[in-house]
């Protein structure tokens, strides 16, 4: 008999993302399943409900979850949506597991086999299924529109009989594909950009996108990355001489665009206070990581605050500002990874656990946490 899929809407507040759409309905019904949309579950991506019925779902209340063998999802389900799912369905969504204990080991004692997409494995194979990359890709590009729509003067140099407009200068704080993001819309608005980054890759990266590359490149920056591509936590020492070098570059630049996050910890301080107000009055600074604690000294999740007389932006959930493009790439990484744990001859879950894809994003299975990392048994390698 053919799985059913649930896809949900979103319960948490400010949350108008969906995990399907029109397209992944079709791929999903292709391979056989049978797809549940709830209701009104992607108004807020700008998809009517009609769209997903003529993509081959059908559409129900949230109370269709309790037979659903799949239930697709943007965020960790509540621990009143948990108690909805039935024994043995599969949830795959951000899960944001790190410090969440209580809502993992609900999710295990309900029987749930649930998966992070944030954990997926930056490799070859699973590119297509990379939320991270797919979601920070346009906070980036959003990060600039949301500075250029506050800053009071135009982004790119423009001449004219009254005189000439000089270009903006913008300083962009981690090269990672949020950072690049930026770097290359802020290019194509005609800003003069520079950037700086901890791992040496970024470097050609950054010059490749037509920015200036900024950091203290000495033996501990040449070392600086872990083998997943991300940045590692530099020592004090480092930090210092980085910052000093950020520091007075910072004062010469019209708006500063931060996105330094590194998994499972609170977001590194790269702006002082001392350093937006070297800046001048009217300038602006993006902090993409501010959910996480914020890289700017000030910041305030949810909106902006002035400080030093720098408008510091603070905007949660990025992404989700342009939610109908947000949730057409979250909607393809999903169903990419869920076609890995379909048996395509029975329509029905086939998850293997020995599948690094599964090893890597499985948080609960059969009443228990088990991936190492947020309290599950580890092997003799200590790897999941």
């Amino acid at each position: 008999m053919a799985s059913t899929v649930f896809i949900a809407k979103e319960s948490a507040s400010g949350e108008p993302r969906v995990a399907g759409s029109p397209d992944s309905v079709r791929k999903l019904a292709a391979l056989g399943l049978k797809v549940v949309v709830q209701k009104g579950a992607g108004l807020g991506s700008q998809i009517p409900d009609a769209d997903y019925a003529a993509a081959g779902a059908k559409l129900g209340t949230a109370t269709a979850a309790k037979t659903a063998d799949v239930i697709l999802r943007v965020r960790r389900p509540t621990d009143a949506e948990v108690k909805n799912y039935k024994k043995g369905a599969v949830v795959i969504a951000i899960m944001d597991p790190y410090g969440q204990e209580k809502a993992l080991a609900a999710m295990a004692k309900a029987g749930l086999t649930t998966f992070a997409m944030e954990l997926m494995p930056r490799i070859t194979r699973a590119q297509s299924m990379d939320v991270l990359s797919s979601q920070a890709n346009l906070a980036g590009y959003q990060a600039v529109i949301d500075a250029a729509h506050v800053f009071d003067r135009a982004v790119p140099m423009m001449m004219t009989a009254a005189g000439t407009v000089p270009a903006a200068k913008v300083f962009v704080m981690g090269a990672g594909v949020a950072g690049l993001q930026a770097i290359a819309t802020a290019r194509r608005l005609g800003a003069v950009v520079s950037a700086t980054d901890v791992r040496p890759a970024a470097k050609e990266q950054v010059a490749s996108l037509g920015a200036k590359f900024i950091a203290v490149e000495d033996e501990e920056f040449k070392a600086a990355e872990t083998a997943g591509g991300y940045a590692k936590e530099m020592s004090k020492e480092y930090q210092d001489k980085q910052a000093a070098l950020v520091a007075d570059h910072i004062a010469k630049q019209d708006i500063v665009i931060t996105t330094a996050l590194i998994p499972g910890r609170p977001a590194p301080r790269l702006v002082s206070k001392a350093m937006l107000k070297s800046m001048r009055p009217g300038s602006i600074c993006v902090d993409l990581a501010v959910e996480r604690g914020g890289n700017v000294e000030g910041a305030k999740a949810g909106g902006i605050a002035e400080v030093e007389g720098v408008r510091v932006i603070g905007y949660d959930n990025v992404p989700g500002r342009i939610a109908a493009s947000a949730s057409q790439l979250y909607a393809k990484n999903l169903v990419t990874f869920l076609e890995t744990l379909i048996d395509k001859d029975k329509t029905a879950l086939a998850i293997d656990p020995d599948d690094e894809l599964v090893k890597a994003t499985v948080l609960t299975r059969d009443g228990a946490i088990v991936h190492p990392n947020f309290g599950g048994p580890k092997d003799q390698k200590g790897e999941a």
